[in-house]
């Protein structure tokens, strides 16, 4: 699994500068996204990881500089489960379903559809859930839910925001494989994570934000006590385990990463 992107440009952000208002949350950001790129986005809180999420999707618009999208490019994304009205009253397949709005005519779904949405479900293993309601899922299946919308979509290119956030060792492996193997079929994905030794050591292509892009490579280019220490602003040790760094701290336990986001 490759990941860093060596095919054509999806979205290219150019000395972009970006933020809320007066805030400014990133500046002179210079990023590319190729169409067999696999990317996690680390960083601490507050960094800027949710907002160059934004940029690429195109929810947020650059105060300054320049970013070029691939013409009619499809773009699907999957927010943090910890954002989402799990009481609205929905079962699992009209929530995937609503991913479908945009140019339906009628009101009710039609029978390639339904066959569509009922064919995700069963790619990603919760195909009896169908009819459930959401708020009655599991931690892996609300994820796996989410993907499903996603998926439904077909893009090139799919943004996640936390993914693993929330849920236990099993489910955040299980997510791991199915962005892994959705990349070997060839989607472009960029997420965010705070999980830098479950998550980002496993990924093959990390971009360490705080304000400004600190870092740009492999985990092992990456995840070294100088970045780190650049990014989080706190020194951290950095010691190798079966080829991959594992983040600790000074008393020798490895170093869980909590909100951090």
């Amino acid at each position: 699994m490759t990941g860093t992107g060596v095919g054509p440009v999806l979205i290219s952000l150019d000395n972009v500068d970006a933020g809320y208002g007066n805030t400014h949350v990133l500046h002179d950001v210079n990023f590319h996204v190729h169409e067999d790129q696999f990317t996690g986005i680390v960083g601490p809180s507050g960094a800027g990881k949710t907002t160059l999420l934004r940029l690429l999707l195109g929810t947020l618009d650059a105060s300054g500089g320049t970013i070029t999208r691939s013409p009619k490019m499809a773009t699907a994304y999957v927010p943090q489960l910890e954002t989402v009205n799990w009481d609205f009253p929905i079962t699992v397949f009209e929530c995937v379903l609503m991913s479908r709005t945009q140019g339906r005519v009628l009101p009710w779904a039609s029978k390639t559809e339904k066959a569509e949405v009922h064919s995700v479900l069963e790619r990603l293993g919760i195909g009896d859930l169908a009819e459930r309601h959401i708020r009655e899922l599991s931690g892996g299946q609300q994820q796996r839910m989410f993907l499903a919308r996603a998926l439904l979509r077909q893009p090139q290119l799919l943004l996640l925001d936390e993914p693993t956030s929330g849920v236990d060792v099993s489910t955040r492996h299980d997510v791991l494989h199915l962005l892994a193997d959705l990349h070997e079929e060839g989607m472009a994905i960029v997420l965010t994570t705070h999980d830098l030794n479950g998550m980002a050591a496993h990924l093959p292509h990390l971009v360490c934000v705080n304000g400004r892009i600190i870092a740009d490579g492999s985990p092992n280019e990456v995840i070294t006590p100088d970045v780190l220490e650049q990014t989080y602003g706190a020194r951290m040790e950095v010691l190798q385990h079966l080829g991959m760094p594992v983040v600790v701290d000074s008393g020798g336990p490895v170093l869980v990463q909590k909100n951090i986001a």
